[in-house]
Formats: C-alpha cells, structure tokens, sequence
C-alpha cells in the first residue's frame, strides 16, 4: 500500500490550502481555485501531499489524528515563531527548561499538528 494523500476537512479548502502551501513551500495543484470543493498541496514524492475537502460543518473537537513536522531549516522555536507570523497558534506548549518537548499548534481552522524539535537540535 501507498499513502497517497493526508485529507483535512475545511470550510474553505482553498484558504487552508494556502495557509499549509506557505508553511511547507509546497505548490497548489495546477488547476486548483478558489471555490474549489477539493484542493491539494502537491507533496515532493515520496510524501503524501495535503488534500483539503470542503465540509458544511465547523470543527468541533479536537483532531484524533495530527500531523507531526520536524523543521529542516530552523530551530523548533524560529519554526513556531514563523507559524505564528503566518496564522498559527499555540494551543499547548510542551517545552521543556531543557530544551527537549514540542508544540502543540493549530492552523486557521483550528486543525492540531505539533512542531518537534530538528534533527541538529536532537543530535546536539
């Protein structure tokens, strides 16, 4: 079997899409618009890409599953910062003094996913 796409419920697939394009540098289907029931973030192969599927209801609680990012060109902290500069926001910091833990954050929809630390952070 082959994971081919993460699905996302959202009240405008086109909007999150654009939220989640920003935050991976990762381009919109060809084709895709505004209005849109369906729109994909087209994922580098092997990734699965982001498809977001437009649904009548608001999200009610919290997600059963979430997507976890490691950051390739920052520290968790500059990450979640750009996040936040971009329409994120925290909802529950698992930082620990040590420097070790993640965050917990949510996207314009309010759909969780969590920044870890990076692979030169966990190595150092």
């Amino acid at each position: 079997m082959i994971l081919r796409h993460i699905t996302i419920d959202a009240g405008n697939p086109y909007e999150l899409a654009q939220f989640w394009s920003t935050v991976t540098g990762w381009p919109i289907a060809t084709g895709d618009a505004p209005g849109d029931d369906e729109v994909l973030v087209v994922a580098p192969d092997p990734v699965p890409g982001l498809l977001f599927i437009a649904v009548p209801e608001a999200k009610s609680a919290k997600n059963r599953v979430h997507i976890d990012w490691v950051p390739d060109q920052r520290t968790r902290d500059e990450e979640v910062e750009r996040l936040v500069s971009l329409g994120a926001t925290i909802y529950e910091d698992h930082r620990k003094p040590d420097g070790r833990g993640w965050v917990t954050m949510q996207d314009p929809e309010h759909n969780e996913f969590c920044i870890e630390r990076s692979e030169s952070e966990r190595s150092a």
